[in-house]
């Protein structure tokens, strides 16, 4: 239920504020406004002051909005208003009011992202696990415990880092820019300052994901191999391990983190059997040995070492917090960053460079946004930025049906003096409306499949 709320909040407000920028610049050009309607389908909830006021409406389905003005080309309008009809409007006022809707969706997303930079997040630091083995990270010299202080694209301008998120965005830009990655560590306790490069301009950024990035190698936060519950009747209850072990090594080898460790209990097995591990720990002072043989179980077909032991520290966290300007100006580099990252992916879409799995539907929208508010409300806030650039970009798009597209119409009808003809607005619609709804279905479907896991 949380989920279906926070959903349908994140809808009607995103839609709001789209609409209302409409709303705002057409009435400041001296343009009727007849209904500002949230959703579609039937009314639940109507207001209006008077007969000529605007008409506000809620209806069933909030899955989208509109803005209904006075306009010569959809009914009659008297003669007394036609000075308030839309398309009498000068062209730059027309072009004002189609972009206010997508404009203030970029506003909205300004305003969100400063304000989580004022709020401020708890966020994993920057202090990261092993890499995996034979990955680019690893190619680069990157260990169990490195603090990756800073990074730069070409080793000369640095950001400074705060947390492993912003680590995450700036890998994310280097591999769709198809860049090197530069980065500045030293190990936890910041000594032995050393410049490590990520190989990224090598990667193929068509399919950039999360999968995609996870490939890269760069490990997780910084985990000490900390044995935590243990549950009673398990294979590590068995084999004697307890709350609080420090486990330091594994068949003589030293572990470095508890992702090293998982992945060890993990392939602890041979020919469908389990194979018996000796483990060093350290326990309340003292070193012990004990041989551990996990259970084995399959997962996703292959069998796999399990222990039921909750394996690992809590990652260490920082307050990423920033003062009033620093925020704003953040917010603003966040926004943009992101619009120009959405704008560069719908293009290699568009071309067949990139995979059109990156599209989303409302099923993982849903989702995210249950996610977020269980979190707190920096990120249900940070959620809400990135969904409110996205649509703004979306709409920008020059597809019939979107602002972009009536956009379109008055870049020709500025360059060529005359207004599109009304054939061809209806055979463009129609094209719009077909690639929209193969969009929604080919989302919808890429929801299906990344929430139930088939691919």
């Amino acid at each position: 239920m949380s989920t279906l709320l926070a959903f349908v909040v994140t809808l009607c407000l995103l839609i709001i504020v789209h609409e209302y920028g409409h709303y705002r610049v057409a009435r400041l050009c001296g343009v009727k406004v007849l209904r500002f309607s949230v959703g579609f389908g039937r009314v639940i909830w109507r207001r209006q002051n008077g007969p000529d006021a605007t008409e506000f409406t809620l209806c069933l389905l909030p899955l989208g909005g509109y803005v209904r003005m006075l306009d010569e080309r959809e009914g009659p309008v008297p003669s007394e208003l036609t000075g308030q009809a839309f398309n009498n409007r000068p062209l730059r006022q027309r072009v004002a009011i189609v972009a206010a809707g997508p404009l203030a969706n970029l506003l909205l997303a300004l305003l969100l992202f400063a304000s989580v930079n004022w709020i401020g997040l708890e966020e994993p630091k920057a202090l990261l696990g092993a890499p995996l083995a034979g990955s680019v990270a690893e190619r680069a010299g990157m260990r169990a415990g490195d603090w990756v202080q800073a990074s730069s694209t070409d080793g000369q301008e640095w950001h400074e880092l705060q947390s492993l998120s912003e680590l995450s965005w700036r890998l994310t830009e280097a591999v769709e820019a198809g860049r090197k990655l530069h980065l500045d560590a030293t190990d936890a306790d910041g000594h032995g300052r050393r410049t490590l490069v990520l190989d990224t301009d090598r990667l193929d950024g068509s399919e950039l994901d999360a999968q995609s990035l996870r490939k890269i190698g760069l490990g997780g936060p910084f985990s000490p191999p900390l044995l935590g519950k243990v549950s009673p009747g398990g294979a590590g209850d068995q084999a004697g391990l307890k709350s609080g072990d420090l486990v330091q090594a594994v068949d003589g080898a030293l572990l470095a983190d508890a992702a090293t460790l998982r992945r060890l209990i993990r392939a602890a097995v041979l020919d469908g059997e389990a194979r018996t591990m000796l483990w060093r720990i350290e326990r309340a002072g003292q070193l012990l040995e004990l041989p551990v043989t996990p259970k084995v179980l399959v997962d996703a077909g292959k069998p796999v070492g399990r222990l039921e032991v909750m394996v690992g520290a809590a990652p260490a966290l920082v307050t990423v917090r920033y003062g009033f300007f620093d925020g704003l100006l953040r917010g603003f580099e966040r926004t943009t960053d992101i619009s120009w990252m959405t704008l560069k992916m719908f293009g290699r879409m568009l071309v067949g460079e990139a995979s059109l799995q990156n599209l989303s539907g409302p099923l993982t929208i849903a989702d995210y946004a249950g996610q977020s508010v269980r979190m707190g409300l920096a990120h249900y806030l940070g959620f809400l930025g990135l969904l409110s650039v996205s649509l703004g970009i979306l709409n920008l798009l020059p597809l019939p049906m979107l602002d972009g597209g009536h956009l379109m119409y008055y870049c020709f009808e500025g360059i060529t003096g005359r207004a599109i003809s009304e054939w061809w607005q209806t055979q463009l619609q129609r094209a719009g409306a077909l690639i929209l709804i193969l969009m929604m279905a080919l989302a919808l479907s890429n929801d299906v499949v990344r929430l139930t896991g088939l691919h």
